[in-house]
């Protein structure tokens, strides 16, 4: 009944100033808020869920005396990478990713990071990567010190008669995350590619 009343609202606005002046969002919200006082005042059942991923890479990320070697954060990088594409994106670029982008991704994480692992610094990788627009793929970060010591990123670049592109690019910290560093460009079409993580 409400879910009626509220179209029926939306059509007289519309019809009544011929469409100029759309009902503001804010009508919604406010609504919204008060069936959820009201269904916190009257809960009609309880349900817990509980959800457990079994991935031996997350187990060891939990694990506080545990040290990440170059090869948990290079397979740990993949990871997010792939997730970060996301059903859409990742059938269409993954194999180019994983011939050209990724060798330079892992080469990076070898030379940036490979004293860092052998000195025994305690590296986390970061959970998830960033979606919609933005760049983030992962970051790896020395927990001790609480710094982000790599930042990989990808970025959606249109190219006018060229189409879109994603330059997948590393920042360091030794140069306050300013410059660019290019690890190359993958073609995606003249079509508007799908959002990160769809």
């Amino acid at each position: 009944m409400k879910k009626w009343l509220q179209q029926l609202m939306i059509i007289s606005v519309a019809f009544v100033t011929l469409g100029v002046i759309s009902p503001s969002h804010e009508i919604w919200s406010t609504l919204h808020e008060k069936e959820d006082v009201k269904a916190a005042e009257h809960p009609q059942g309880s349900s817990q869920y509980a959800v457990h991923f079994d991935d031996p890479f997350l187990d060891r990320l939990d694990d506080a005396d545990d040290f990440l070697s170059e090869n948990d954060l290079v397979e740990g990088a993949r990871t997010l990478a792939f997730t970060k594409f996301g059903t859409k994106i990742g059938p269409v670029i993954g194999n180019e990713f994983d011939e050209v982008i990724f060798p330079q991704i892992e080469q990076v994480i070898r030379e940036t990071l490979g004293e860092q692992v052998q000195m025994n610094r305690k590296l986390a990788i970061s959970e998830s990567p960033s979606g919609g627009t933005a760049e983030k793929i992962f970051n790896i970060k020395d927990v001790d010190a609480d710094k982000n010591l790599l930042l990989v990123h990808v970025r959606t670049e249109k190219r006018p008669q060229d189409g879109y592109f994603f330059n997948f690019h590393y920042h360091l910290a030794e140069d306050n995350y300013q410059t660019h560093h290019a690890l190359g460009d993958v073609y995606w079409s003249k079509n508007t590619p799908p959002k990160w993580l769809s």
